[in-house]
C-alpha cells in the first residue's frame, strides 16, 4: 500500500519528521485558498499521484511538470487548472499516466543541498537498511548506475535498533558537521521510529535538504507499507487511495487474492508465488505473454477462486486462460468447484487449459470431465503452457 506525499506529511508531523507545511486541494478554488493561508512565503504547487519523477513529467494536455513554483493564489488556482483531472505522464507511470484529482499547496524553501534518504527491508539480510546520497534530487537508480561509490548504506540490528554511533557514521558520510549533524540525527532517529511503528517496507526522502538560515527538511516523501500488517494500523488502511490503484488489484484484495496485471493475453490462475512465477516463465518459454499474476494462495475457497476468475475475465486482453494448481494444503476438487461454478457464471468465452497436481487430484479432475465445458486437460506444466499458447495463436 501507498500513499500520497500530504499524507506523508501528516505522518512526519506525527513522529516530529520536519517538512515544509503544506496542504491538499481539490479544486482551482482550494487551492487558492491554500495559497491565501501561506502569505508571504516562496510556494509550490505538486500533482499528488503515486508516481515519482512528477517534476519531469508532462500532462497528456499539454503542460509540462507536475511540480512549480508559484507566486500567488491566483497562479496557484491557474496552475491547478491545468492540473487538476488532467492525466500526468511520468517515467514511473508509463504513457498510460495517472490523473491528477489532488495537489498540494506547500511552502517553498531555498536550498543549500540535496540528499538521499531511505529506510527500507533488506531480503538478503532480514534487516532494516538506511540508503543515502549526497546526490539527492534526482532518481536513485541513475546514481547507482552511474556513481555506486555515492549510495551510502547503513545495515540496523532488528532488535537492537538505530544505534547513535550509526547515526554519527551516515551524517560523517553525508559530509554533515556541526548543528546540522545534530538536526539530521534528530530526523534520522524520528524518521526510523515511523518506519518500525508503522511497519513501513520503505519510507523514501528525496530530496532530503539543508537551507541556508540551517535547517535540516524532508522535502518530498514516498511511503510503502507492509500489507501483512495493516491491521495493526486502521489508520493508515484509511489513506488508502483505491482510485490510485489497479482496479482488478483493489478486487482481488478484497478477497485476500494476490494480483498484478501484466501486458500479455494468458491469464494465470495458480497457487503459491514460486509457481506463479514458474508459470509465467514456462508461458513465455513457449512463445506466450502472460497477462496476470494471479496468486490464490495456500487454502483459497471456492468463492475465492470464482473471484480469481472473474476478474481475469474482466482483462479485455485476455484470449486464454492457463489455470495450474499444486495441492499441498489446497484440494484440487475445491479448485475445480471454484472453476466450473466460475465458468458457467461468465459463460467461459475464451480457451481454459487447467493442469491439476496433488491433495484430492483424481477428484479433482473427475468434478471437471463431469461439468460438460469445454475445459482442456493437462498432465504437466509443459503441457499446459504448450496447450494454452497454442490456443490463443
Amino acid at each position: 500500500m501507498n500513499i500520497h506525499e500530504y499524507q506523508a506529511k501528516e505522518l512526519f508531523d506525527r513522529f516530529q519528521v520536519p517538512s515544509p507545511k503544506g496542504k491538499v486541494a481539490s479544486t482551482p478554488e482550494e487551492a487558492a485558498a491554500a495559497a491565501k493561508e501561506f502569505e508571504g512565503a516562496k510556494l509550490v504547487i505538486k500533482a499528488q499521484v503515486h508516481a515519482g519523477g512528477r517534476g519531469k513529467g508532462h500532462f497528456k494536455n499539454g503542460f509540462q511538470g507536475g511540480v512549480h513554483l508559484i507566486e500567488s493564489p491566483q497562479q496557484a488556482s491557474e496552475f491547478a487548472g491545468k492540473m487538476l483531472n488532467e492525466t500526468l505522464v511520468t517515467i514511473q507511470t508509463g504513457e498510460a499516466g495517472k490523473l491528477v484529482r489532488k495537489v498540494m499547496v506547500a511552502e517553498a524553501v531555498d536550498i543549500t543541498h540535496e540528499y538521499y534518504l531511505a529506510i527500507l527491508m533488506d531480503r538478503g539480510t532480514s534487516r532494516p537498511v538506511i540508503v543515502a546520497s549526497t546526490e539527492g534530487g534526482m532518481s536513485i537508480e541513475d546514481v547507482a548506475h552511474n556513481t555506486p561509490e555515492k549510495i551510502i548504506r547503513q545495515f540496523v540490528h532488528p532488535l537492537l535498533g538505530l544505534q547513535g554511533y550509526e547515526i554519527r557514521k551516515l551524517a560523517g558520510a553525508l559530509g554533515m558537521h556541526g548543528d546540522i549533524a545534530k538536526q539530521f540525527g534528530k530526523l534520522l532517529s524520528n524518521l526510523y521510529k515511523l518506519f518500525i511503528s508503522l511497519d513501513c517496507s520503505m519510507v523514501e526522502i528525496n530530496p532530503l535538504v539543508t537551507t541556508p538560515d540551517g535547517r535540516v527538511l524532508a522535502l518530498d516523501a514516498k511511503f510503502g507499507f507492509d500489507d501483512n500488517a495493516l491491521y495493526r494500523h486502521p489508520e493508515i488502511v484509511a489513506m488508502r487511495d483505491k482510485e490510485e490503484e489497479d482496479p482488478r488489484e483493489v478486487a482481488a484484495s478484497e478477497y485476500e487474492l494476490n494480483y498484478i496485471g501484466l501486458d500479455g493475453n494468458i491469464a494465470c490462475l495458480v497457487n503459491g508465488a514460486g509457481l506463479a512465477m514458474a508459470t509465467m516463465d514456462i508461458i513465455k518459454h513457449y512463445g506466450g505473454e502472460p497477462a496476470n499474476f494471479l496468486d490464490v494462495g495456500g487454502g483459497a475457497s471456492k468463492e475465492q477462486v470464482t473471484a480469481a476468475f472473474k476478474i481475469i475475465l474482466a482483462d479485455p486482453n485476455v484470449k486464454g486462460i492457463l489455470i495450474n494448481i499444486f495441492g499441498g494444503i489446497m484440494d484440487c476438487n475445491v479448485i475445480a468447484e471454484g472453476v466450473i461454478a466460475a465458468a458457467k457464471e461468465t459463460g467461459l468465452p475464451i480457451p481454459l487449459v487447467v493442469r491439476l497436481e496433488g491433495n484430492n487430484v483424481e477428484q479433482g479432475k473427475a468434478t471437471l470431465d463431469a461439468s460438460g465445458l469445454n475445459i482442456v486437460s493437462a498432465s504437466t506444466m509443459a503441457d499446459g503452457a504448450q496447450k494454452i499458447v497454442a490456443a490463443v495463436a
